[in-house]
């Protein structure tokens, strides 16, 4: 079996090291483009901010780790065109700029994202950057150095940690972002309004309900201008999100509007020759039932797990995901699974939520700290679909109970009365996760 896989992250490495260590005698050859795999992006914020001092702990496996599992890593080379009638690809080695064909028994799509660029004018001013490599983690560093006011556009999650580490930098720091409040994909208001405030007390500047016009400056960025005010600035991180990297299969294999690749459970296109995993790919979304985007590392190794299992025939079937995920920001720790309250309008569902304050432990213990949480449940079947917590007690593991609550179709009732233990120095005897559930019964 010949297996050529285009791309390296997160669902590329785990393709390819779960293929060859099932089918040794399998000839995989990777086509990467970047001079590196396997970099967890999510910590380019630990490392702009300082928290991370070694970037090679940011890498969790290397060319040479999987050469030596006899895998063939053409780094540096990018595939220009897939021909999937034929099993053929065109690829260029960006070192020589030769250009040549290979072919394949089965292809592995892991192209991953790559962060929105929008058509503002003035945009290829100087100190306007993305945040996605290893590279560009570097150039932000560097550039950062002599920068005193920094903004931030794109209040997801990579928008507010590096806000986080600008200001933690000492840096002057903007966030700004077309919606009326920040995370708005991941949490509702309630939540975010507490993140907000903290940002603000820490003199962080929020332009929020904005969308940026246009950049101004001679040849580097000095000034964002925005539908409602003007920002002057020295350097500017755009982070307005992700689309995926799938312009290579255009037209030859099923795909979401937004160009994402639909895979089956056993995470095979529509031709059967070709596999995709991560960020290139819808995945099925266990609170609707539906396919959808959600770019996280997560998911990524995950599906790609499930190429070198099912590559040869399909044995293991994709769970679906509830887009679970977590944060840390100052001294506030928050994690989501699920829908929002506010998502549940968008996709038509009628809904109840419970949301309860209680501290974490035991007010006779020398300290304790509040929990806010709120649980998301279907009107008539009481299903849990979503659930968000915040504190500066760190209780986000609570939300992957949460996740498999949602993943196995549990009712908020149930939730009142699944067991759990008790012990003062980590909770009360009524879990906070059962007062949801018994208060939702109320």
């Amino acid at each position: 079996m010949k297996v050529a896989v285009v791309g390296c992250t997160h669902a590329g490495t785990a393709a390819v090291t779960n293929i060859a260590r099932r089918y040794p005698e399998a000839s995989i050859t990777v086509y990467e483009r970047n001079d590196n795999v396997s970099f967890l992006s999510c910590g380019i914020a630990l490392y702009v901010g300082g928290v991370v001092k070694d970037p090679q702990g940011l890498f969790y496996s290397s060319p040479e780790a999987l050469e030596e599992m006899g895998v063939k890593m053409k780094m540096k080379h990018e595939v220009l065109q897939i021909d999937s009638k034929n099993n053929c690809i065109r690829i260029k080695n960006l070192d020589t700029a030769e250009v040549f064909d290979d072919d394949y028994d089965k292809l592995v799509m892991a192209t991953g994202s790559w962060p929105i660029v929008p058509p503002i004018e003035g945009i290829q001013l100087h100190n306007i950057l993305l945040s996605k490599n290893y590279t560009q983690a570097n150039t932000i560093i560097e550039k950062a150095k002599d920068a005193k006011r920094v903004t931030v556009i794109g209040a997801g999650y990579i928008g507010v940690e590096l806000v986080e580490a600008f200001r933690k930098y000492g840096k002057e720091v903007t966030l700004i972002d077309g919606e009326d409040r920040i995370l708005s994909k991941y949490l509702d208001p309630e939540f975010t309004n507490i993140i907000e405030e903290d940002f603000r007390e820490r003199g962080i500047k929020l332009a929020l309900d904005e969308t940026v016009t246009r950049f101004e400056g001679e040849e580097t960025v000095s000034k964002v201008v925005t539908t409602k005010g003007e920002y002057e600035t020295d350097l500017v991180i755009l982070s307005v999100g992700f689309r995926p990297n799938t312009d290579l299969l255009k037209g030859q294999v099923d795909m979401m509007a937004n160009g994402a690749i639909i895979v089956d459970e056993y995470m095979r296109t529509s031709q059967p020759t070709i596999f995709a995993a991560g960020d290139s790919c819808a995945i099925r979304y266990n609170p609707t039932g539906e396919n959808a985007y959600i770019p996280l590392a997560t998911n990524a190794v995950r599906m790609g797990t499930l190429v070198g299992q099912n590559i040869m025939e399909p044995t293991t079937r994709y769970m679906g995901t509830q887009g679970t995920s977590g944060l840390h920001l100052f001294d506030y720790s928050m994690a989501s699974t699920g829908l929002t309250e506010k998502a549940t309008l968008r996709v038509g569902k009628n809904v109840k939520t419970i949301t309860i304050k209680e501290n974490n432990r035991p007010e006779f213990m020398p300290d304790y700290e509040v929990i806010t949480l709120k649980v998301v449940y279907e009107e008539e079947s009481r299903k849990i679909l979503g659930a968000q917590v915040i504190s500066k007690a760190d209780v986000t593991q609570s939300i992957n109970t949460l996740s498999v609550c949602i993943q196995n179709s549990m009712t908020i009732d149930e939730l009142g009365y699944i067991d759990f233990f008790f012990q003062p120095h980590f909770n009360k005897p009524w879990n906070f996760l059962n007062q949801a559930g018994l208060q939702a019964a109320l």
